[in-house]
């Protein structure tokens, strides 16, 4: 139905980090300086954003990229594997966190509509519905429209 952030997500992202990982890493023999291993974290961090749509991930910090690079990349001679590549991105992920118009929608439909819909009846026909029945029913339907819209 809509999109959300666990395990479904995991699925999705597994197969575009491996792609991101075999376009950019797969070479054992290239050297990388810090600025190409930047660049090519911050491809596969947009390569991210776009298959995702509306969950958004920052960029990294360069401070960050190179902690989770140091911690996670073990064998400093050899060049970095899928697990320790898919790893690096967790950290940075989770530390650089998630931004984007969904937890806005989120809340303006769930919180916003129904408060703005309450005073709207309370001003053109306070008595026509109850309280008790009409809140619940707007709520529900902004509900129904998230997850018609798949913000949900």
């Amino acid at each position: 139905m809509g999109q959300t952030f666990g395990k479904e997500e995991n699925k999705d992202i597994g197969p575009l980090v491996g792609k991101c990982y075999d376009k950019y890493f797969a070479d054992p023999n290239k050297k990388w300086n810090s600025a190409e291993f930047y660049h090519a974290v911050c491809e596969t961090v947009e390569e991210m954003n776009k298959m995702l749509g509306s969950t958004q991930f920052h960029v990294p910090k360069s401070s960050t990229l190179e902690q989770a690079y140091n911690k996670h990349h073990k064998g400093k001679e050899k060049s970095l594997s899928k697990d320790e590549f898919q790893k690096i991105l967790q950290d940075i992920i989770l530390d650089s966190g998630v931004t984007g118009m969904g937890i806005k929608d989120i809340l303006l439909f769930i919180f916003g509509i129904p408060v703005i819909t309450t005073f709207i009846k309370q001003r053109a026909a306070p008595n026509a519905v109850p309280n008790d029945v009409f809140i619940p029913a707007v709520t529900s339907a902004s509900v129904f429209l998230l997850a018609k819209l798949n913000k949900i």
